[in-house]
């Protein structure tokens, strides 16, 4: 079976899907960034604007920015609270419409491997924040197990279909990030893990909510329904079931920050 392309056409599958764990990870990514209030922000990918409302509700920003390629996750986005404080723009990440020195903090939450040149990224990120301002980035490990929905993609690849990767998924590794951050020459740079839980209801909980974004709706749409069930059976097998049935599934993420220079 050919690769299905990967696709965020549906803020709200998205948000279903993936938002939560999203959300999740950004509450410890936060943590660890510590930021002042009364900064300028610039959320690099913003999607659905689970990570900006994230900025909004705990930072009290003097002003957010939200891009992202993805007219339908922004239509989402700005359904939010969030946009009562955000704005929100249809953009690229290799070419913010921003001038030089805009903001006092950029981040890619969960982006960075999308970026068909992540250096570049990096570097438009550099050019919009100011001398001393924060440069981050989280990005689920999807080489190393680490992506929230990799029991069903192990199981796909074990029926011989190979589940889509972003484009840049080395990106998500430490020590790429590190040399990317180091490329772009920023200071005191620091990385982390991020390894966060979430609990379903049951298995049928758990494999709604993972099948409706990114390339498994048109992987699961080209396979036949004994397949789907051969493939959800593997699964169940795979994920850890608490005495009451819930599923209780864990995801790990790379973070990195660091600093402009003066």
């Amino acid at each position: 079976m050919a690769q299905q392309p990967i696709r965020f056409d549906d803020g709200d599958a998205y948000e279903r899907g993936m938002g939560a764990w999203s959300r999740i990870a950004g509450e410890v990514f936060l943590d660890w960034l510590a930021p002042d209030p009364g900064l300028r922000w610039i959320d690099v990918g913003c999607g659905s604007g689970a990570f900006t409302e994230l900025i909004v509700r705990r930072c009290a920003p003097a002003d957010v920015q939200g891009i992202d390629p993805s007219a339908a996750q922004l239509a989402y986005a700005r359904t939010r609270p969030a946009a009562n404080v955000a704005e929100f723009h249809q953009g690229d990440a290799m070419a913010l419409p921003f001038d030089d020195d805009r903001f006092d903090a950029a981040v890619m939450a969960l982006v960075i491997f999308f970026v068909p040149d992540p250096a570049k990224g990096v570097a438009e990120m550099a050019r919009v924040v100011r001398p001393g301002g924060t440069i981050a980035a989280y990005a689920w490990d999807v080489l190393n197990g680490g992506f929230p929905f990799e029991p069903i993609q192990a199981e796909l690849r074990a029926l011989g279909i190979t589940p889509s990767l972003p484009p840049s998924p080395n990106a998500s590794r430490t020590d790429v990030l590190h040399a990317l951050w180091t490329g772009a020459g920023l200071e005191a740079i620091e990385t982390r893990e991020i390894v966060v839980r979430r609990t379903f209801a049951d298995f049928e909980d758990f494999w709604n909510q993972s099948t409706l974004t990114g390339s498994t709706p048109a992987t699961l749409a080209a396979m036949t329904p004994e397949q789907v069930e051969q493939l959800k059976a593997h699964v169940r097998a795979r994920v850890e079931v608490d005495g009451s049935g819930q599923v209780i599934h864990q995801a790990r993420a790379n973070a990195i920050k660091g600093r402009m220079p003066m």
